[in-house]
């Protein structure tokens, strides 16, 4: 076994208070990029299906990563440096920077694991501090531009165990060697936090909440304002 952890974070409602893909949606229709009339009501529709758990992997990536389709990453850049600057970082939530410090100082290695797509959450990384993203990962064409598919295995559900593995198979390492630990929200993750030697539920959901205490793991809210 490793003699330091694997430390799993996701992202959303997690280190982030809101939801990535649904922040820059509502970032394109404020900027003019989006129609609002049209599209509100599916981002809306969208947001709770996957807070029930109900809509299907392939459809939720799709339906975001659709909202890149026809221009290349360099063209979206100047927006998504203003995304970044102007819905993320404000909404980073303190705590949770924290605890990715704690395991920093600890030498712990450090992933962030998240549904939404590598274009979107990588300056995010970035602002946190952590060196390796595994995420939803988007099509490019031979034009250079997003064409608004999905490419790989999605990393969600299931999807975040296989994308892990794969992620540590590439380095020659299995993860029942790895001390390994993973924070999330959401009961979309369930089998990831199934999976790792330590679950612990931030923020969590009422599906992942009973579900965390039936299975005795550590429950946290970062939410809260530190006591005084």
């Amino acid at each position: 076994m490793s003699t330091h952890r694997l430390v799993l974070f996701d992202l959303d409602h997690t280190l982030l208070d809101g939801d990535s893909d649904v922040l820059w949606c509502e970032f394109l229709m404020d900027r003019g990029v989006l129609e609002r009339a049209a599209f509100e009501p599916r981002n809306r529709q969208m947001e709770a299906d996957y807070k029930a758990g109900t809509v299907s992997v392939q459809a939720f990536c799709e339906f975001y990563v659709g909202t890149l389709a026809g221009r290349s990453p360099a063209e979206w850049q100047p927006l998504r440096e203003a995304f970044l600057h102007e819905r993320i970082a404000p909404r980073l939530l303190a705590a949770g920077r924290g605890c990715i410090e704690m395991h920093r100082q600890a030498g712990d290695e450090i992933v962030l694991t998240t549904a939404t797509n590598r274009f979107i959450t990588e300056l995010t990384a970035t602002a946190l501090g952590i060196a390796h993203l595994i995420a939803t990962e988007c099509e490019l064409g031979a034009d250079g531009r997003f064409t608004g598919a999905v490419a790989g295995t999605l990393n969600m559900r299931e999807g975040k165990v296989a994308r892990l593995h794969e992620w540590l198979t590439s380095q020659g390492r299995l993860l029942e060697r790895e001390d390994s630990v993973f924070y999330s929200d959401s009961i979309n993750d369930l089998a990831l936090l199934a999976t790792v030697r330590r679950a612990v539920a931030v923020n969590a959901d009422d599906r992942l909440r009973r579900e965390a205490t039936r299975r005795g793991w550590t429950v946290l809210d970062w939410r809260r304002p530190a006591a005084r």
